[in-house]
């Protein structure tokens, strides 16, 4: 997969042919070799669609006439320049060989989210070309059928008169720029070979070829962009250069393990500056009336409301001296990651919980209002609370009050519950006991067996930026965070080195862009340390 700008390429390109071609250039109901599924409802598509080679904005092949998002998937039937264009009576001649006979789509990407499988779902893209290709990235992107032109009706005569063994046995005999391309092919398999071979957490047998991380290296430690240029997707010299693929999956990985929020809530990646989303009050409209009575024309109708969701830059600038890069003994990825990678895990965590969100910074899930109006009773934009029952409870008001919590959670929201506290009060909550000696939360006892010790049979996730129990305070939340709060990423990290500002040291100007709010206010509740 590449990336052009905003221009995302699905697939490896391939030549086309002349004639008229048909085909499927996106099957549904199946992911690519990367984990990714479109919607139906996801294409748009530019006023002209050329058809190309390989992806090759100079080779302009054709023009594809129609396209139709069927059940299959997006069909697609297009027209190649035969009759003055050289490569494309290559390319037909190719297709009809069957040594060409794949699609690929380039498009610009709007918006997508995870797929819990892995990969993506794309929601939002508009079409810009499609290509001919022989290993498209879908292994079902193929064409169906292939109409010459300027011979019409004649195709099946030229079947017999022209059989395509003529064109088979011609076929091993490579072109000129098939022999470039092959060579092009070895030698890039030679410089990978040469490459070090260590272990990481991507491949840890370590047997990968090591060559994103050897380029970053590479890049950090002179400065020079060659071979950057030649793995990285994008070396925009105006916007700096994006984390490689490679290392940019491991920074995630962290901020999941770091940031407890962001492996709780919903993680939305968008192409824009602002995220927006419905949700709806659900007021029922259905009356019982009889055979003969009127039908009323007021009835109640569901109420909308809009959440936007702004991003933010987060920055970081690790500084180190130039000696330390040119040590070869130095893991300069790790080092990257260990400085960047934790400030960025340990602010945006620090804010999903308590920030205030001036400057499209996300909003603290600890700033919303609450109040104890059970929901739909409860006025939109405030979390509901379940009081201990004093403002210094007894271990028999805690337990009392857990169960409440747990009861006041209504059931479309308890299959992916669970519990956020801070180390302390989970601290004290261990230490509740019956009038048996039996703990309230233990891996055996009087509660379920299972793994991760489950509190009164739900998950807990521990978080410091939660408060500890004192009067006032809301040390426990508990909920489907998922639904309660949305993490909103603009882009992934990238870095810039400035060598120039400071002679002597390294500067790599690292920065981020996200945002995050509460979702549904029905998903979460709090426990609150009040008499009521």
């Amino acid at each position: 997969m590449t990336y052009t700008g905003t221009l995302e390429v699905k697939a490896e390109v391939s030549i086309d042919d002349t004639g008229t071609v048909t085909g499927i250039a996106w099957p549904f109901g199946k992911p690519d070799s990367y984990g990714d599924l479109i919607e139906p409802t996801a294409f748009k598509f530019a006023p002209e669609i050329p058809m190309i080679v390989e992806h090759e904005q100079r080779q302009v092949v054709g023009i594809w006439n129609s396209h139709e998002v069927t059940d299959k998937g997006l069909e697609v039937k297009g027209r190649l320049f035969v009759e003055g264009v050289g490569p494309a009576r290559e390319a037909r001649r190719h297709l009809v060989a069957g040594s060409m006979s794949g699609l690929s789509i380039g498009y610009q990407l709007h918006e997508h989210k995870a797929r819990p499988e892995g990969g993506r779902v794309l929601t939002d893209l508009t079409i810009t070309e499609i290509s001919l290709c022989r290993r498209p990235v879908h292994p079902d992107a193929r064409t169906t059928e292939v109409k010459s032109i300027t011979e019409g009706s004649s195709m099946e005569n030229e079947a017999v008169q022209n059989p395509l063994v003529v064109e088979q046995k011609s076929d091993p005999v490579a072109s000129q720029e098939e022999v470039k391309a092959l060579k092009a092919r070895m030698d890039a398999f030679e410089a990978k070979s040469n490459r070090i071979r260590g272990a990481n957490n991507n491949h840890p047998n370590g047997q990968n070829d090591n060559s994103e991380k050897k380029a970053l290296e590479s890049f950090m430690r002179t400065g020079s962009i060659a071979e950057v240029k030649a793995i990285a997707t994008d070396s925009n010299v105006d916007g700096g250069y994006f984390v490689l693929p490679t290392t940019d999956l491991t920074i995630r990985s962290l901020l999941t393990d770091l940031s407890p929020m962001r492996g709780l809530a919903e993680v939305v990646s968008i192409a824009g500056n602002k995220y927006e989303r419905f949700y709806s009050l659900g007021k029922r409209g259905a009356q019982k009336v009889s055979e003969r009575s009127d039908r009323p024309q007021d009835t109640a109708t569901p109420n909308l409301i809009k959440h936007s969701y702004g991003v933010c830059e987060y920055y970081a600038a690790p500084t180190t001296t130039r000696t330390l890069l040119e040590d070869a003994a130095v893991d300069l990825s790790s080092w990257l990651i260990n400085n960047v990678v934790h400030d960025f895990a340990e602010t945006e965590g620090e804010d999903f919980m308590t920030g205030d969100g001036a400057d499209n910074s996300p909003k603290g899930l600890l700033t919303y209002p609450t109040a104890s109006e059970k929901d739909f009773a409860r006025e939109w934009g405030k979390f509901q609370y379940v009081a201990a029952g004093a403002t210094a409870p007894t271990d028999a008001q805690l337990s009392d009050a857990l169960i409440k919590l747990i009861s006041t959670l209504r059931r479309p929201y308890k299959g992916n519950a669970v519990f956020l506290m801070n180390s302390a009060t989970a601290l004290r909550l261990r230490q509740i006991k019956d009038t048996t000696g039996r703990y309230l939360w233990a891996p055996t006892g009087n509660l379920i067996e299972g793994v991760d010790h489950p509190l009164l049979g739900f998950r807990v996730e521990i978080d410091e930026s939660m408060p500890d129990i004192g009067s006032g305070e809301t040390p426990i939340a508990f909920g489907d965070f998922k639904q309660g709060y949305v993490i909103v990423d603009r882009q992934g990290i990238r870095v810039e080195q400035d060598s120039t500002t400071r002679k002597g040291w390294i500067v790599f100007d690292s920065y981020k862009r996200l945002g995050g709010g509460a979702g549904d206010f029905n998903a979460i509740k709090f426990l609150k340390i009040s008499a009521n």
